[in-house]
């Protein structure tokens, strides 16, 4: 596993930085102050003087560190670890390499080498291997950056299937795997400052990509599709409870509500459509100025027009057509999602709502005609009952 050698690889750096440095200190004394060492008066741990011709040749391409202003032990390090860097930049590929998301494993795996280094009670790391990880880190959160990146193009220049017939679309799932994975790395990370600003980047991406199916030539209602996927955002968040994501799964739980409304409003007229256009054409025509006492005297909208359309209607033809319309729901919606009570149940709503709204109509406009539908609430609540049970 890519995280379990790069963690080893560091747990054996760091005491061999540590060890390295702690020697040069000792024996070169260059824990001292650079102005502090004098030549000819330098000393070694044993206690006796090196003359400094001696201490220039056995060790000149060192003594130039001593008159620089810049810790000497950095300096010797970067030169006696000098393939380190390379060599840990090409390891670090190689595990981004492994895994699609192999970079997530790195930036963690790092991050928390650096704190838990810095919060060791054994000695201080050297500025050699501050330096060292600190380059590695930046590495890391570069490789993270750019994967994230190329995700959300994924998601948002992700094609609709031709054969799209419903159900969750392949950027949502996309979506999930990289929440899902990213958060067992990040489950014990101590930072995830990083994570949270790419889980709102893809969230803004998937968001964006369900969006677009407005304009995409589905074979099904559009409406449908993007309820479902919204729903289904909704409880996935709500499962993982990632706090950067609220805003995110709030408005993923209103864009469900709304097309989910669309969706029961585009199926609303159809057990009823021939009396839902004769309403429909009643309230332009008050929309218009017609007084409503008058509206029955518009030839198409006469009492002997609306008769004739409210006989197409009798009880046990809205019942049918309301199972027809049951099972053309049941066909469309995903089972994956359950839906189908929750939109029936809307679907129940908004149709009594329907009729109660017709009959303030004949009562209105049509006032003393002695006019009445075929079929009351309570029928219609027996009929949805009866359909809801039967299947």
């Amino acid at each position: 596993v890519p995280k379990q050698m790069l963690e080893q690889v560091l747990r054996q750096l760091q005491p061999l930085c540590n060890e390295e440095q702690q020697f040069l200190q000792e024996f070169f004394g260059m824990s001292h102050d650079p102005v502090d060492l004098q030549v000819g008066q330098w000393e070694c741990p044993q206690g006796s003087a090196l003359p400094a011709p001696l201490l220039t040749f056995r060790f000149g391409w060192v003594w130039g560190f001593f008159l620089r202003p810049e810790e000497p032990t950095t300096h010797l390090l970067s030169e006696i670890f000098g393939c380190l860097e390379p060599e840990l930049r090409a390891f670090l590929e190689v595990c981004n390499k492994v895994h699609p998301f192999g970079c997530l494993q790195v930036l963690v795996t790092l991050s928390d080498s650096v704190f838990e280094m810095w919060g060791s009670s054994s000695a201080p790391p050297s500025s050699f291997l501050n330096t060292l990880l600190g380059n590695l880190l930046l590495l890391a959160k570069s490789s993270f950056n750019k994967c994230i990146g190329t995700l959300c193009r994924e998601i948002e220049e992700a094609k609709v299937p031709s054969k799209m017939r419903g159900g969750i679309l392949p950027s949502v799932s996309r979506f999930e795997e990289f929440l899902t994975f990213s958060e067992g790395v990040f489950r014990t990370a101590r930072r995830r400052g990083e994570l949270d600003k790419a889980h709102l980047r893809l969230a803004s991406s998937v968001f964006s990509s369900i969006n677009s199916l407005s304009s995409a030539n589905l074979k099904v209602n559009t409406d449908m599709v993007m309820m479902e996927n919204f729903h289904h955002i909704h409880c996935f968040l709500c499962q993982k409870e990632i706090h950067c994501l609220e805003d995110k799964k709030r408005e993923a739980k209103q864009r469900y509500s709304e097309h989910m409304e669309k969706y029961v409003i585009s199926h609303l007229g159809q057990p009823l459509e021939k009396l839902h256009h004769f309403f429909e054409g009643v309230k332009a025509r008050l929309a218009q100025g017609v007084k409503e006492e008058e509206v029955s005297f518009q030839l198409a909208y006469s009492k002997q027009e609306l008769r004739k359309v409210l006989e197409k209607y009798p009880g046990k033809e809205v019942r049918r057509a309301l199972e027809n319309l049951y099972r053309k729901i049941h066909k469309c919606l995903s089972p994956e999602e359950n839906l189908l009570p929750v939109v029936w149940h809307a679907m129940e709503q908004e149709f009594i709502h329907q009729y109660q709204e017709f009959e303030e109509l004949i009562r209105r406009c049509y006032a003393g005609s002695g006019i009445t539908m075929d079929f009351t609430v309570e029928d219609l609540l027996s009929y949805f009952s009866s359909i809801t049970l039967s299947n």
